[in-house]
């Protein structure tokens, strides 16, 4: 790419808990958008804020979003204040949310692009976690699991 060539930039806000097949294909499409995709992963401090307890904590799932090859960055989301200073901070091209935001972030146009893209259907967190409520295993027996997982994932290297 010529160096006068600007490059085009998105970003997205999200809790990511329970990373699923709907979190990467929304994060593919969103980075087909442009050319740099920033996600901004909500914190631990500001889900319980919004009334939202997270099973995954914060430094796990920006972790694992982080690792994701179209994702350039992630930063925590600390505020619902902070979009417009991210837009401007970064130089966003595009803000882009699942559809179930529609509308909600409009007011960000001043600064950017806004564009809601379909969610993957029969699939989110909240019905992951509601399945999840049938199971008797503890929220400690599960982040055993992925403490295991973990340990596995570093005997693979």
């Amino acid at each position: 790419m010529p160096p006068f060539e600007k490059k085009k930039k998105i970003i997205t806000y999200g809790t990511f808990d329970l990373f699923h097949i709907g979190h990467l294909k929304l994060l593919q499409r969103l980075s087909d958008l442009g050319d740099e995709l920033i996600v901004a992963v909500s914190t631990d401090e500001f889900n319980l804020g919004k009334g939202k307890k997270t099973i995954i904590p914060y430094e796990q799932r920006a972790e694992i979003v982080s690792n994701i090859k179209c994702v350039t960055k992630v930063i925590p989301e600390t505020s619902w204040e902070q979009k417009i200073e991210d837009a401007k901070k970064y130089n966003i091209d595009i803000f882009a949310m699942g559809n179930d935001w529609e509308g909600k972030f409009d007011f960000l146009k001043e600064y950017c692009e806004v564009i809601y893209l379909n969610r993957t259907e029969d699939i989110s967190t909240t019905k992951l976690k509601e399945s999840l409520k049938t199971f008797s295993i503890s929220k400690s027996e599960i982040l055993k699991a992925f403490d295991i997982i973990e340990l596995l994932r570093n005997d693979l290297k």
